[in-house]
């Protein structure tokens, strides 16, 4: 389903905001809505929801699936820090393309970035980073192998991969297994997804389902363990009674 040869190939490209992303021609799609924006798409769809919903918390474990030009990591930091929060965070982030994430230290990022220029020039270089308040671990390899392998539970996951039409191997009933079992009772996911595959395959693992609507954004998905009182509940019983044809992304049929 992959190919190595095209991985290389990619072209910049300006989103809407103002700030940059790349286009992959082996997944024929930007990283990021170009109509959105990278970093507004990040702040609005993930980050600030996430935080919002966990703003009780005084250390975070993040998933972020994946890390690609690192914009959902990044902006999370750079949130924290504008803000002045407290929070702890450690990320963990899978990405299969070494060669993109070695090449992020010289990508032209928004000036919101202009803070974190070292952390960004420490993920790029040693895929690692740690002080006293943020630890980030890129994983570097297939996120189908290497979430398996994740030892923590996490409190937030963003699920960002390329869209499910293009990288469906990352949005199957079994990949949101992997990411149930390494869910902690109150986990969240955010996802720009509202494809009724990618809400069954949450549902089918335990995931609660709520319409999420962000600022100058099109509408996205919040998934939680648990019940959230805020937000606009989808019943997906009833979902299924009114389309039984709807399937969630299965494995037997990719691999």
């Amino acid at each position: 389903m992959y190919n190595q040869t095209l991985r290389p190939q990619k072209e910049l490209v300006l989103c809407e905001d103002g700030t940059n992303t790349l286009f992959s021609k082996e997944f024929n799609e930007p990283y990021h809505s170009t109509k959105d924006g990278a970093l507004h798409e990040s702040l609005e769809k993930h980050v600030k929801p996430a935080l919002n919903i966990h703003k009780n918390k005084c250390s975070l474990t993040i998933l972020d699936i994946c890390f690609g030009l690192g914009y959902n990591t990044f902006t999370t930091i750079y949130y924290i820090k504008k803000y002045n929060l407290k929070t702890k965070v450690h990320i963990l982030s899978p990405e299969f393309d070494e060669e993109l994430v070695s090449s992020l230290s010289t990508f032209a990022y928004p000036s919101e970035f202009d803070s974190i220029k070292d952390i960004i020039e420490a993920v790029s270089k040693k895929q690692y980073y740690e002080d006293e308040q943020f630890k980030i671990e890129i994983l570097i390899g297939d996120a189908r192998k290497t979430v398996p392998q994740i030892k923590e539970r996490v409190d937030i996951v963003y699920q960002d991969a390329f869209s499910p039409t293009q990288n469906p191997l990352l949005w199957t009933r079994e990949f949101f297994e992997d990411i149930a079992k390494i869910s902690k009772t109150d986990t969240i996911l955010t996802t720009y997804s509202t494809a009724a595959a990618t809400r069954l395959g949450l549902y089918e693992n335990g995931f609660l389902i709520f319409l999420y609507y962000p600022e100058m954004a099109r509408n996205s998905i919040i998934a939680s363990v648990k019940m959230l009182e805020e937000f606009e509940y989808v019943d997906m019983e009833l979902k299924k009674v009114r389309n039984p044809t709807a399937r969630s992304f299965r494995d037997e049929d990719y691999i």
